[in-house]
Parts: structure tokens; C-alpha cells; sequence
């Protein structure tokens, strides 16, 4: 059974997502074979007194040639979208070639604004849970330079479709905090 208020959104293909028991509670399983979707959820932060978001997240497979800085070869095994109420997305993502910390605008979807970021790269870390934390309103106003308006929105997606290959991931906990001591 899927966490509540969280809705599976299917881009392409069927989505293969399942409930399990994680590093230390439960955790959801993505697989993507030549697909595209994710789960998300309607959130109310304020970025100004919650700016972090930490996360827990372990990839099994990469898809094979993934790179988001190409929209041909756009896929990937983790990302972990936050959207504002401005229509502007960070995306925070585990690309299988992009070098971590690369940084890009996306500009191939009309009408939305996406900034993406590599938190890891490659098949180093694969088959560990890895602790991620983000401030997001730093990362919004660095790409987009004004300060961050309110967060709306929540997904943790994978694809593979562009591609045509399988990924596989787990995420943990996901939340919002007001410092990283918490």
C-alpha cells in the first residue's frame, strides 16, 4: 500500500512500484523498464523557515547511456523533484554520466522551469542507501536568482524510456527540516 496523499503519475509505459522495508523503516521500490513515472504529492513549506530537504535513496540499476544534460538521453534511476508555486522546479537527480554537481537548466518542456542537479553519478555508490540533504532555497535561488517562493509539490520519479533500458531505485524518508541537526 502506497504512503498516503502520494499519487502514481505515469508519463510513458506501466509502472512497477511496491512498498518495502528499508535501511531503517519502510521504503518504496521503483522500477523502470523503457518507462516514465513517478509518485507525488501536494505540499504546503514555506522554504524560508523549512529550507532543507533530506532524503534517503540506494540505486540497483542505472539505465544504461542516461545522461539528463541530453533531452535523447534524459533518464534517470532517482530524482526527487521540489516544484514552487512559480511553476519553477530543482530537481535534485542521480544520473548514470552526468559528472555530480553538474547543473542544468532544462528548456526542452514548454511552459515549466527546470533546474537539475547531479547529487550522484555513476554506479559507485549502486546498492547502498545514500543520505542526501539540499537547501533548496539556496539551490532555487541560485538558478533562478530571486528568493524562493512557497513549495507546492513532492515527486520522486524514474525513467527510462528515452533510453529504452530498465532502472531500478529505493527511497527513504523524505522530508523537509528547518536546520540539518533534526
Amino acid at each position: 500500500m502506497l504512503p498516503a496523499d502520494w499519487q502514481v503519475k505515469v508519463n510513458h509505459g506501466k509502472p512497477d512500484i511496491s512498498v518495502c522495508s528499508g535501511q531503517n523503516d519502510s521504503c518504496l521500490h521503483l522500477k523502470s523498464v523503457k518507462a516514465s513515472f513517478s509518485l507525488e504529492r501536494e505540499v504546503d513549506v514555506d522554504p524560508h523557515q523549512m529550507p532543507f530537504l533530506t532524503w534517503h535513496w540506494k540505486v540497483a540499476q542505472l539505465p544504461e547511456g542516461g545522461d539528463f544534460r541530453r533531452p535523447a538521453t534524459d533518464d534517470q534511476a532517482a530524482q526527487v523533484l521540489v516544484a514552487f508555486d512559480d511553476r519553477r522546479i530543482v530537481s535534485y537527480v542521480w544520473d548514470t554520466n552526468a559528472p555530480k554537481g553538474a547543473e542544468q537548466r532544462t528548456t526542452f518542456i514548454p511552459l515549466i522551469h527546470v533546474f537539475s542537479i547531479a547529487c550522484e553519478s555513476g554506479p559507485a555508490g549502486a546498492n547502498r542507501w545514500i543520505a542526501e540533504s539540499r537547501n533548496v532555497a539556496a539551490d532555487y535561488e541560485r538558478a533562478y536568482g530571486k528568493p524562493a517562493p512557497h513549495i507546492k509539490g513532492l515527486r520522486l520519479q524514474i525513467n527510462s524510456q528515452h533510453t529504452g533500458t530498465v532502472a531500478e531505485s529505493y527511497f527513504g524518508e523524505v522530508a523537509f527540516r528547518s536546520t540539518l541537526q533534526e
